[in-house]
Parts: structure tokens; sequence; C-alpha cells
């Protein structure tokens, strides 16, 4: 098995972790850059294995064993042993922090929803818009959302309610008129929170920016006076070659991407785009400002990001941002 599996892991371009059902055991298998995390659960009956530890409570288990990059082992009722030892290069997607991650959950030992409050809390600092209150886009904008009220000290409201029978995550499916109507059935605007106040809404990202442009609309018909967006993510500039979480048909799909070729057509130097400090890319958040209708547009920093999810930039992919992904 685990040659099979080293096999997989070597040929494979991408992220593949795997669980083997044998006739004594399960073999799980993290993959060999430790970009999606994998964890052992114990109870007094046996043991379990999963993606998120928010798997495992309810369930009646308690996290055991986070497995490392690569780490091959074979788990029974009785417990675990190692078929093969951790590798030393930690990739794991940073993403699962800021969007797709259950807030519960944990991984390498730190909790998504703490670290998004942190995120949230490091764009406040960042921010000195003056509005009424501050909104999260449901459901992973709004720990974002809590924390940057928390830091601001300004109230946290409901501007939008979320109806979830039914609906799947908006960003799965791969037609873009599909993906709109899911995005748009799911949020309802609430016109007695938003009607003349200016607000400051918090989401995880923008991928394309369809789904942000009709909150966009759908707040200045219920009368805001003000909406400014922060985003607890820089700006997606290179799509995913390692996850199927968001895969785009092409780059140009990307909000950011697009702004870019409206400025100045088509290139490939896109590293003073992804630089904060940097005049084009300063110009590509006002152009994507623009073509959402925001009143203003703030992105997470990378090394705040960094920072507030607690793992050095080394052991994190981060490569949707500054296109830095390693196979």
């Amino acid at each position: 098995f685990v040659e099979g599996i080293e096999n997989v892991f070597d040929n494979v371009r991408g992220s593949c972790s795997l669980l083997l059902l044998t006739e004594n055991g399960i073999i799980a298998a993290r993959d060999k850059l430790g970009r999606t995390p994998v964890v052992i659960g114990r109870n007094e009956q046996g043991h379990a294995v999963a993606v998120e530890t928010c798997s495992f409570p309810n369930t009646g288990y308690e996290t055991e064993y986070f497995l490392g990059p690569g780490e091959i082992v074979h788990v029974t009722a009785d417990g675990y042993s190692r078929l093969k030892e951790p590798g030393d290069k930690l990739q794991i997607c940073a993403f699962l922090w800021v969007y797709y991650g259950y807030p519960p959950s944990y991984y390498e030992g730190i909790n998504v929803d703490e670290c998004r409050l942190r995120c949230g809390a490091a764009l406040a600092r960042r921010d000195d818009v003056e509005v009424d209150f501050a909104c999260g886009i449901p459901d992973s904008g709004v720990g974002h959302a809590m924390g940057y009220s928390n830091e601001k000290r300004i109230p946290y409201k409901r501007a939008y309610a979320k109806y979830t029978p039914t609906w799947p995550r908006s960003f799965m499916p791969q037609r873009q008129e599909q993906r709109d109507l899911v995005a748009k059935m799911k949020l309802i605007p609430n016109r007695e929170v938003i009607e003349g106040k200016k607000m400051v809404f918090l989401d995880d990202s923008i991928v394309r920016g369809t789904q942000l442009k009709d909150n966009t609309i759908d707040l200045r018909k219920s009368g805001a006076a003000k909406v400014h967006m922060r985003i607890a993510c820089p700006p997606l500039l290179f799509p995913c070659e390692f996850l199927n979480f968001s895969q785009s048909r092409t780059p140009m799909e990307l909000a950011g991407r697009k702004a870019i070729f409206l400025l100045e057509g088509e290139t490939t130097d896109l590293k003073e785009y992804s630089d904060p400090d940097s005049e084009k890319y300063a110009k590509m958040v006002d152009k994507i400002a623009e073509m959402l209708d925001l009143d203003s547009l703030m992105y997470q920093r990378l090394d705040d990001l960094v920072k507030a999810i607690g793992l050095p930039k080394e052991k994190l992919c981060t490569h949707c941002w500054d296109g830095s992904g390693v196979y």
C-alpha cells in the first residue's frame, strides 16, 4: 500500500489525500505537501478519520492526532500505527481559514473562527472609514465582520438573512448562471437595517465578483447610503492548481484579472499587482470597486493574513494570491 500511495503522490499534479478501507482497518494518507488536512479522532469504541475536526464532537469523538504532510498511517479500532513518516515541507491551503473551513474546526491546531476574528481585526486596524455598523456576508464573512466590529467598537448588524434549504454553496456550480441564481436566492436583505445607513460589509474573498455585484444592487435598492467592502484575503490573481474548491475555466474569470485587463490589456507580469504598496495594486482595487459599484474597497494584506493564521509563510500555500505554489 505504501509504495502505491507514494506512486500516486509522485504522479498526481495537485492535492490528493486518501482513505483506503481494508479488511483489518483504514489506511489514511495525507497528501504530499499537506494542502488538505487529515485528522484522527478517538472514543471508547474506536477511532475515526476525517478532514474536519468539527466532525467529532457530536459523534462522540475527541481529536487524537493530525497527520503530517505525506504521512501514512494504519488505523484500527484499537489505535493507529505509522507506515510512513511525515515529510518536512508543509503547504497547507491558507484558504481553509479564510473561507471553506467550517468555523469550529482546527487545522494544524489553529481554530478557524478565531482566525477569522483576527482577520477582521487586522482589517479594522488599517481602516478609517466612518460607518454606522459592520455586517458579514453569510456565512463565511460573519467571523471576519465580528472581528472587525469588535476592534472598531461599532455595532454588528445582520443586513442579510440567509435562506439555505435546497441551495448548495454558490461557488461550486461550474455554470455562471447557476452560481448567480444560487447566490441570489440564498441572501435576503433586511430593508429596516439597511435604509439610510452607511455600512461596511466583510466577506472572505472576491472570486468572480458577480455575486458581490448582485449584493450591492440589492443594498442600493434597499436604500443603503454607503456600501463599503472589506475582504479578508488579498486579491485572487491565480486560479487554484491544487484543489477543486473554486475551479475557474480561465484566469480571466477572476475579478482581479478582469480589472487588470481593463487597465492594461493582457499581461503576464502580475508581481506589482500582488504588492499592496504599489501604484498598480491601488489602481486594480479601484477598478474592482468601480466594477462592483462600491463606495470603497479594501483587501487584507498577505502579511496580515499570515499573521492572523499563525503559521510561518513558508508552511502555507498562498498561490492564488502571489503565484508561489509548488508541487
